[in-house]
């Protein structure tokens, strides 16, 4: 470290490795001293002079439950984990205390008019637009504060926009953003200047009546303490700090209320470009009860990752390969939705005649690879997008939002199209039953408040099924007899469990003809190896074992003491799945 610093410290003269005070002469100390073991004092995310190169790792309370040791939190898996769970270090700053010698006497408080507070004239352009016994929006008034303070709306109001403020002089400096807060680095935004807001306005949250000034939602899109780090001729850099967002931003002044805002820094997750891994649920036979859950239709389709980014659409699927061309009609970005760039988790679907999904459908959709037979195929079974969940949105992560405050910003980004709201209900056994009597797959619960955990099974989303189903990993085939000799006989599957491949005995039921066919063409393009499973099955010798490539879709009773299912039936193919093995 010391190596690493010396050319530091030449280089910026008001910086120093001398560790005593009276050698410093008011230089900043860079404390390179705290990285040895007998030292445990150092900056969140250093690695640690130690053997196995540990990390010193933040953690929430929610995770302390679980940590074992500190040398679990490595350089070789601490980047998963920032990218899988988010940075939680990143926002430490809007928690940021003063020190002792900047901090301002007193509480904040009303003031009279001065050179500075020029009350009322500071606020009387808000107080002439609008009529505060229709509009739920604070009265015009002026408080002392740090001049630190800002937040960010969304407004959707006749259209949707964001509102920046910073607190400045005792009120709120406003700025209309048409388009909401660039996402990364060169991306410029107009901002509009609008009248000062009253510092109250910080907290404001609510529904503005319409026919008043700025009618319809707004929400609190994040709030937090800001800085001033330059200020120039024509404009400052600032940088916001907030539980929702924390970045560096440029603002300068292009016309007489015309701005232009950009963003300076990368966030350190770049949630539009790269591969994002889905939430996974855990499995009940029966919906759980309780006030805490939504209850939504499980939807017998595609899992999908849509990612909305300046007016293009990149869609997903759950083994990260990119689908966007197979489903050109959900391109379609005009009248589908509210916002400028976003993530979303859903469902692809094609619908039967009875408006019920239809899997093979959709099945046979994503297996087209011409221009022809995918246009052919969008027209005779068009597909539709069921969003359930929203990940980022306009900027910022929300994944650490309650489920019932991102779904609120899901459904106002919606308009009406192929990409429509999953609906939620409150009575999950009366949507079971609805959904057993409609044939559907079945129905998720989800917790309220549940966070999105990103490549995570969570018993905070539970999977009911109608039928007991199961994914599975074909492992081999026996060779066929009678009238299954030119196909096979059964199908060898496993399961993968953390990581394990579990051998679960064999299926041999559940084909029809036709599949019989499609699914020998599939088996016997893959290349024969040899026996990997521990166990033995009575009929190796007449067994052709394939790599644990494919996965397919079983129903079963239950599962035997052996580990093996009891009276498995095939159901389908999964060919938009891949084992992580």
């Amino acid at each position: 470290l010391k190596k690493l610093a010396e050319p530091f410290v030449k280089d910026n003269g008001d910086t120093t490795l001398h560790i005593k005070k009276e050698a410093r002469k008011g230089r900043v100390l860079l404390d390179i001293y705290r990285n040895r073991l007998s030292q445990t004092i150092v900056a969140a995310y250093s690695l640690r002079g130690a053997i196995g190169a540990p990390i010193s790792m933040p953690v929430s309370w929610e995770q302390l439950e679980e940590v074992k040791s500190a040398s679990q939190f490595t350089i070789e898996n601490v980047p998963d984990l920032v990218r899988q769970d988010g940075d939680i270090w990143d926002a430490i700053g809007a928690y940021a205390v003063p020190l002792h010698t900047h901090r301002k006497a007193g509480k904040s408080k009303k003031v009279e008019p001065s050179e500075h507070y020029k009350m009322p004239e500071q606020l009387q352009r808000y107080a002439d637009k609008r009529n505060f016994e229709s509009t739920p929006e604070p009265r015009p008034m002026l408080s002392i504060g740090n001049d630190d303070a800002f937040v960010v709306h969304r407004h959707h109001a006749s259209r949707l926009h964001y509102d920046l403020r910073l607190e400045q002089n005792g009120v709120l400096r406003s700025w209309a953003v048409p388009r909401g807060m660039p996402p990364e680095p060169g991306i410029k935004r107009l901002a509009v200047a609008t009248e000062d807001h009253p510092m109250e306005y910080l907290s404001f949250e609510g529904t503005i009546p319409k026919g008043q000034y700025g009618g319809g939602d707004m929400w609190r899109y994040a709030m937090g303490r800001y800085e001033i780090t330059k200020k120039k001729k024509d404009g400052f850099y600032f940088r916001l700090q907030s539980p929702e967002l924390n970045a560096e931003y440029r603002m300068y002044e292009t016309s007489k209320k015309e701005w232009l805002l950009e963003r300076l820094d990368e966030s350190q997750i770049n949630w539009l470009h790269e591969p994002i891994e889905f939430m996974l649920s855990h499995s009940e036979r029966t919906p759980p009860s309780g006030d805490e859950y939504l209850y939504e239709v499980k939807w017998d389709g595609i899992r999908a990752m849509v990612i909305l980014d300046e007016g293009k659409i990149t869609i997903r699927s759950r083994n990260q390969n990119d689908i966007t061309d197979k489903f050109p009609e959900l391109q379609e970005v005009e009248g589908a939705f509210r916002g400028y760039s976003g993530v979303f988790d859903g469902e692809i679907v094609c619908l039967d005649g009875e408006g019920k999904p239809d899997f093979k459908k959709v099945i046979r959709r994503i297996q087209q690879s011409t221009e022809g037979g995918i246009k052919r195929a969008a027209s005779s079974s068009p597909a539709f997008c069921y969003l359930f969940d929203c990940l980022h949105l306009d900027g910022k992560s929300i994944i650490n939002e309650p489920l019932v405050r991102r779904r609120e910003w899901l459904k106002d980004s919606l308009k009406r199209g192929v990409y429509r709201m999953s609906e939620s209900v409150e009575d999950g056994n009366g949507l079971f039953e609805a959904a057993k009597g409609m044939n559907l797959e079945g129905i998720m619960a989800k917790e309220k408040t549940s966070k999105y955990y990103p490549g995570r099974r969570s018993d905070s989303w539970i999977k009911v099924k109608v039928r007991n189903t199961v994914d599975c990993i074909i492992l081999g085939f026996t060779e066929g007899k009678g009238d299954r000799k030119p196909y096979f006989g059964a199908l060898h599957i496993g399961q993968e469990e953390e990581g394990r491949l579990i051998y679960r005995g064999k299926v041999g039921s559940g084909f029809t003809d036709k599949s019989m066919k499609s699914i020998s063409k599939v088996l016997n393009e893959r290349k024969s190896v040899p026996r990997y499973i521990e166990e033995i099955p009575i009929d190796d010798k007449v067994t052709k074992w394939i790599e644990p490539r494919l996965v397919c879709e079983l129903e079963y009773a239950s599962i035997t003491s052996n580990a093996t299912f009891r009276e498995p039936v095939f159901a389908r193919l999964r060919p938009d799945l891949e084992p992580n093995l």
